[in-house]
């Protein structure tokens, strides 16, 4: 049986189709989910898509939390469904406090879009089983509001429990001076909770699952390579 793959659509989501098709070339059935639908329509992991859902009124994020979708998500992402936040993803989980911490504007207030590098941070998750620790990777970045933040009790939590995901390489390990884009603190790109199942990141894996397109390179696909054989021997 073919493993269902949700992606939410939210006012403002701009990347909800390239992560349909990232589902869809790592193997799984694609469903696309409208926000102001409680019904994941039987799918057996979600992704939240990046963009400016709401227009990042109030806070990027703030508002879509309170989407009818959401509850249900929060609900099965609590009983351990696979959820990954993309980008406005991130931010919304936070929002949804399915993750900790907070996303601000970038410290040097200006949009950023260019490819970064990352170091896989923790490869035990269901969305990142397929890299391997230590791993760096290249994936396109695109945000306003990528600042990572959270008080020290949380950031010690994070870092002594091994739940910082991906790290943005610092400027002196990347190559072409990709070093920390937006001020996030200790580096972090992207963060899973206690439990592995949700994951959050500000770069953009499903803009690197082709090399006709994006970087050129596939480094994002083994996101949704993961997941999907995650679920298959669940």
């Amino acid at each position: 049986m073919t493993a269902r793959i949700g992606v939410v659509t939210f006012p403002g989501t701009l990347d909800d189709r390239d992560s349909l098709r990232a589902v869809r070339l790592a193997g799984a059935e694609p469903v696309s989910l409208w926000h102001r639908d409680k019904d994941l329509h039987q799918v057996d992991a979600v992704v939240l898509a990046g963009g400016f859902s709401y227009g990042d009124y109030l806070r990027a994020g703030a508002i879509s939390r309170f989407s009818p979708v959401m509850e249900t998500i929060i609900e099965q992402a609590k009983a351990g469904m696979p959820v990954l936040g993309i980008c406005n993803g991130f931010q919304v989980l936070t929002e949804a406090h399915l993750l900790p911490g907070a996303m601000l504007r970038n410290n040097h207030l200006h949009f950023i879009c260019r490819d970064q590098k990352l170091r896989v941070e923790n490869a035990g998750t269901s969305w990142t089983g397929d890299y391997e620790q230590g791993q760096e990777i290249s994936v396109p970045l695109k945000n306003m509001d990528g600042r990572y933040v959270a008080d020290q009790r949380t950031l010690d939590e994070l870092e002594g429990e091994g739940r910082v995901a991906f790290r943005y390489l610092a400027r002196g390990e990347a190559a072409h001076g990709y070093g920390n884009p937006n001020g996030s603190l200790n580096d972090i790109a992207g963060i899973t909770n206690a439990t592995g199942n949700v994951v959050g990141l500000m770069p953009h894996p499903e803009h690197a699952v082709d090399p006709l397109v994006g970087t050129g390179r596939t480094d994002g696909l083994p996101f949704f390579t993961s997941v999907l054989k995650k679920l298959v021997s669940a």
